[in-house]
């Protein structure tokens, strides 16, 4: 029985921050400077008054919203009747869906022709997921890696990169992304790497090092051996066109105007995830060198298999 009903019991708090950052200092984040210590904030509005009441008994109800979120792009806390503002449904707002178009763009409207763009992913020379050189103890780059400039592989051959227009218009993305990936492999495993981007404009006033920052805001892997079943992992026909559907991590974020949305789609992110042999094998672990081999992989944009990036565009 729902115990919540007059959506006063349950409270939902989300900031800008690192694993307990709520505890340190919140007034950036690797390169981004936000308007002010946003994990003071909390600690001091949100939290001890709501400590203070329910815990130590102090008179008054605390003023806290039932979803108290920071909105990164525009830098604003938010005082929300519930969150996330956009889903599939339920939500205030529905799913918008992004496509992927020929030559490297990116746009609201549906691709018209037949059409794929395709790489070789290599294992021995696996996407890293930070520059080069990875080091376990540096743990500032661990603490900020979420934040850090995706410009470093780009450029890559093995990853493909699909970019908006610059936006004329703020767009506020309040919810999970869904991918819906059309993509066949020469091999028989692959995994799916897909970044959602906010691109910066090349001048930044007051933060020079920003111009033409590639800030990931939402980034996630899937295994393909798993596409129709965690429980049941199957190999992937070679050569194959294949829908792998997937969410990305929840965000709260305004792309500004004179910014662009990116997609980027690799196959591995070394080494925070192990390297996919892209030869079916019961256990990834108990692979055999032999295993390892290069594959082709191809990212439809066509109609009947137009991949896309459903945003959670909110009002």
């Amino acid at each position: 029985e729902p115990k919540d009903r007059g959506n006063d019991k349950l409270f939902f708090v989300m900031g800008p921050w690192r694993h307990s950052g709520a505890n340190a200092e919140g007034a950036t984040q690797g390169p981004l400077r936000f308007d002010s210590d946003t994990a003071l904030a909390f600690r001091r509005d949100t939290a001890r008054p709501f400590f203070d009441a329910y815990l130590r008994d102090r008179p008054g109800k605390p003023n806290t919203a039932p979803a108290t979120v920071y909105e990164t792009g525009s830098n604003a806390w938010r005082r929300l009747p519930r969150w996330p503002l956009a889903c599939a449904s339920g939500c205030p707002s529905p799913l918008r869906s992004l496509y992927l178009l020929p030559g490297g763009r990116a746009g609201f409207t549906a691709p018209t022709a037949e059409g794929f763009d395709e790489y070789v992913s290599d294992p021995a020379k696996p996407v890293p997921y930070i520059p080069r050189p990875v080091r376990f103890a540096d743990h500032d780059a661990w603490r900020t890696w979420l934040v850090s400039d995706q410009r470093g592989v780009a450029d890559r051959p093995d990853v493909m990169t699909f970019v908006t227009e610059p936006l004329t218009a703020p767009l506020k993305l309040s919810g999970a992304p869904q991918v819906s990936l059309y993509a066949s492999t020469s091999g028989s495993d692959a995994d799916w790497v897909v970044k959602l981007i906010d691109v910066y404009p090349d001048e930044v006033p007051g933060q020079p090092e920003l111009g033409g920052y590639q800030l990931g805001v939402a980034m996630d892997i899937f295994r393909g051996r798993y596409r129709d079943s965690l429980e049941h992992p199957a190999p992937i026909p070679a050569s194959t066109v294949q829908r792998y559907r997937f969410a990305l991590p929840a965000i709260n974020h305004v792309v500004l105007p004179g910014h662009r949305i990116m997609v980027q789609i690799q196959s591995s992110w070394f080494p925070l995830y192990d390297r996919n042999p892209q030869t079916f094998v019961d256990n990834i672990f108990f692979a055999k060198p032999a295993d390892y081999r290069k594959a082709t992989q191809r990212i439809y944009h066509q109609p009947g298999a137009a991949t896309t990036l459903d945003l959670p565009i909110a009002p």
